[in-house]
């Protein structure tokens, strides 16, 4: 009973509009800054080297070099103070949690980019799905 009763009042917080983003990706998280009465938005721009958590307790590290120093922010993604997450560019990854980034510097801290493939919306599908005719 009281596990179902968690489950409605962590559905009411969540939100809805969440981008699909996995970690490797380059993202753009902007959060809301109050200061006194005035409210402002910051943008953190890195690399997401880790997620755990689900539901309302998702939380996102992302990761980014300033000044030759490293820095993480742990972003709860369905908190208040996320206006939102954009996703600049996709990085291939074979691991689940880039930790080992912590340890490399300069150049040696790109990931290979994810190429998307994408139909042509111009090709008609029949043209598509038939196969040339041969000489």
């Amino acid at each position: 009973m009281s596990h179902q009763l968690v489950d409605a009042v962590e559905k009411s917080c969540l939100k809805t509009q969440v981008p699909q983003f996995n970690v490797g990706d380059t993202v753009d998280v902007s959060t809301r800054i109050i200061e006194g009465d005035k409210e402002r938005l910051q943008t953190f721009t890195g690399t997401v080297i880790a997620r755990r958590g689900r539901g309302i307790n998702e939380m996102v590290t992302v990761r980014r070099i300033v000044n030759n120093e490293g820095v993480e922010r742990v972003f709860p993604l369905h908190s208040p103070f996320i206006a939102g997450v954009s996703v600049r560019s996709s990085g291939r990854t074979r691991r689940a949690k880039l930790y080992y980034l912590r340890q490399r510097v300069g150049k040696a801290t790109r990931l290979a980019e994810k190429r998307r493939v994408t139909v042509a919306a111009d090709v008609p599908a029949e043209a598509a799905a038939q196969p040339a005719a041969a000489n």
